[in-house]
């Protein structure tokens, strides 16, 4: 079982797999179903995972409230990553253009990136009674909000901290010009870009920005989105409400082409005895500078089986090969080489 890992400069330990709990919330996957959320949270932290990753805007909060429930009687094992910047339920004046969106129940909502001191002060306040915490352990900015100078945005984040309501300060899809900027004002623990076999383009700044200034990098979507377990066959469908429905990575040709490279990987899998999900979570936990991956899961199946990603070593030879094996699908899904 790999050890936990510093966050940057921080205090903070994380878990090199990270529970993700986007998914949980409901919103953009088609629902979720509380008691299997929460025992996927359950069998998370059992088997080794000590943080979970979650957001006020998914599912309008639900999925706060979700992890509190889950985490009751075991918040002192358990490290809090929430973020904020994103409302649902903000003034119409404020942030940046409008994004019309539908929450759990299929109402219409309008959603705004909004990094303004006073709304992420509120919002601080919102997440800590709906995690019924007295402190978030790493409270990041979910985007960058283009309204709002980020110098201002990171005084508000230094001074919750000053104020002990979070222990460390994060961002989230922050290219290398935003980091810059905010790490001039606020000591910034940790980026969270998406990252995959697939998807690599943090490797030509943001990663080694990162590495150089020591900040740490919790990568998001290292599955892309359930696509590199295998388990997205041709036939596969989703349902009304699941996003995944029209994505570009989703389409057949593209499904095609990571079916393929995912059985030019399997013999690397067989060989540790690991599943193909498996084996492209520890491949990018690996990667020089990632400090740690998200990766939800739905039930406990999926989330003791996330875990195991943390569970062996693949040889520099085994992860070269995994790489060639993906670098024209990569290139081809994403038009990057």
């Amino acid at each position: 079982m790999m050890q936990p890992r510093t966050l940057g400069r921080s205090d903070v330990k994380v878990s090199p797999v990270i529970f993700g709990a986007w998914a949980i919330g409901g919103w953009m996957w088609g629902g979720s179903e509380e008691s299997e959320s929460i025992a996927a949270i359950h069998a998370s932290l059992d088997a080794g995972v000590n943080t979970i990753d979650t957001a006020a805007i998914y599912g309008m909060g639900y999925s706060e409230e979700l992890v509190a429930k889950a985490i009751k009687g075991r918040r002192d094992k358990v490290v809090i990553a929430t973020k904020c910047g994103m409302r649902w339920d903000g003034p119409e004046d404020e942030g940046s253009e409008p994004w019309p969106q539908k929450d759990n129940q299929g109402n219409d909502i309008i959603i705004r990136k909004n990094a303004r001191p006073s709304s992420i002060m509120y919002e601080c306040e919102q997440s800590l009674k709906r995690l019924q915490t007295d402190v978030i352990d790493l409270y990041q900015i979910h985007w960058p909000d283009a309204s709002t100078p980020v110098e201002d945005s990171m005084a508000a984040m230094v001074k919750l901290k000053e104020q002990g309501k979070i222990r460390a300060i994060g961002v989230s899809n922050y290219d290398v010009e935003w980091l810059r900027r905010a790490a001039a004002v606020a000591p910034v623990a940790s980026d969270q870009p998406p990252y995959s076999i697939i998807q690599r383009k943090i490797e030509t700044d943001v990663l080694p920005f990162c590495r150089e200034h020591h900040i740490g990098v919790i990568c998001y979507s290292p599955l892309e989105r359930g696509l590199l377990t295998g388990s997205v066959t041709m036939e596969r469908e989703f349902p009304p409400g699941d996003h995944r429905a029209a994505h570009k990575f989703f389409r057949p040709e593209s499904r095609k082409r990571v079916l393929n490279s995912l059985q030019k990987v399997r013999p690397i899998a067989d060989r540790h005895k690991v599943s193909l999900a498996q084996l492209m979570i520890n491949w990018t936990i690996n990667e020089p500078g990632i400090t740690a991956a998200l990766v939800g899961a739905r039930n406990a199946e999926q989330a003791r089986h996330n875990a195991g990603a943390m569970n062996f070593t693949l040889s520099e030879a085994e992860r070269a090969e995994i790489r060639a094996a993906f670098d024209e699908t990569s290139s081809a899904l994403t038009g990057t080489k």
